[in-house]
């Protein structure tokens, strides 16, 4: 993500979230050395964006996002192995990330991956009160997790005509 990509990005986030973050604090990440952030394009314009922070050996997924045009064509799978893949090259054992506890598709996507639920957030979020599931990924090291991960990567990446994988930046 460039700073030039955030009026797009706002546009996204305004679409997926009740209580959007303010434009400021994308621009404020973008200068945070221990975040990452990316986007996803289609047809040379943002369809999604991603985003976390690596902190000593644990990525923390801050945010995902896909436009509503272009939800269901697994842009934000790629966001998110997008994600996994740099947290691996930053050293990150460990994945965590918190989701709606009303997101099924979400959590679905999350779990495909082996996040676990390992708590609940009561109202964290503050538009309505709703509950936070903090999901987990233990250990990204285990040649068991590694296997799973390539498999559902190469899957994801097969014969997908409409975002290939180097359109996620």
């Amino acid at each position: 993500m460039r700073r030039e990509d955030v009026p797009r990005v706002m546009e996204i986030e305004r679409e997926c979230f009740p209580t959007p973050w303010h434009e400021s604090a994308y621009l404020t990440e973008l200068a945070n050395r221990s975040a990452y952030y990316v986007v996803a394009c289609v047809d040379s314009e943002i369809a999604g964006y991603a985003g976390m922070w690596i902190i000593m050996d644990e990525a923390h997924i801050t945010t995902l996002g896909v436009a509503r045009s272009n939800r269901g064509c697994k842009i934000g799978e790629r966001l998110l192995v997008s994600l996994l893949d740099e947290a691996m090259c930053r050293s990150a054992r460990r994945a965590t990330l918190e989701v709606r506890q009303s997101n099924d598709v979400a959590q679905n996507l999350y779990r495909k991956y082996e996040f676990i639920p390992a708590a609940i957030r009561r109202g964290y979020y503050t538009d309505n009160q709703e509950n936070a599931v903090i999901m987990w990924i233990d250990n990204m090291t285990t040649q068991a997790w590694l296997k799973k991960y390539r498999a559902l990567k190469q899957q994801l990446y097969a014969g997908s005509p409409k975002v290939h994988a180097e359109d996620v930046v």
